[in-house]
């Protein structure tokens, strides 16, 4: 009888048990489905990351811009460091146009470049337009048939 008695009462515990973990089961479903998503989804223009330019007359000295997805700009020539803000703008219609690249500088320190110039470019507005060669290959032109193209760089860092 003792036997019985307590085989019942496992039994009992038992299910009791696996009722208690499939109802937990259930409620961390309905969590889960009520949850919100937290993935965001962030584009960036293609031409951020850092690039390098090989200056023609000193094959030494590379001129980095690294172009960040805050449309902030930070060129180093040499001693010379530049920073400011830039702004990417690809065609409308891919077919007939490049990409227009505006830059402004907003400070530059005034020292030696790649090329041994000592120019402040502090204010000023440059407008470039930009062949892409390849994903890893930018030309700057200075008209929007690309025409015109004086400066190469190599990507560097994504």
């Amino acid at each position: 009888m003792k036997k019985t008695y307590l085989t019942v009462l496992l039994m009992l515990y038992a299910g009791m048990a696996g009722a208690a973990d499939n109802n937990k089961t259930s409620v961390n479903q309905a969590a889960a489905l009520n949850a919100e998503n937290t993935f965001r989804v962030t584009t960036r223009p293609e031409i951020v990351g850092l690039w390098g330019m090989e200056i023609p007359n000193n094959r030494k000295c590379i001129e980095y811009y690294n172009f960040k997805s805050s449309n902030d700009v930070v060129i180093k020539s040499g001693e010379e460091w530049s920073a400011g803000i830039y702004d990417y703008q690809p065609p409308a219609q891919s077919d007939d146009q490049i990409p227009a690249l505006i830059l402004q500088v907003k400070y530059d320190n005034n020292q030696k470049d790649c090329s041994g110039n000592t120019v402040d470019q502090t204010g000023e507005i440059s407008q470039y337009f930009v062949k892409w060669k390849n994903p890893s290959t930018i030309d700057f032109c200075s008209n929007e048939k690309a025409e015109q193209c004086f400066a190469t760089l190599y990507r560097v860092l994504p």
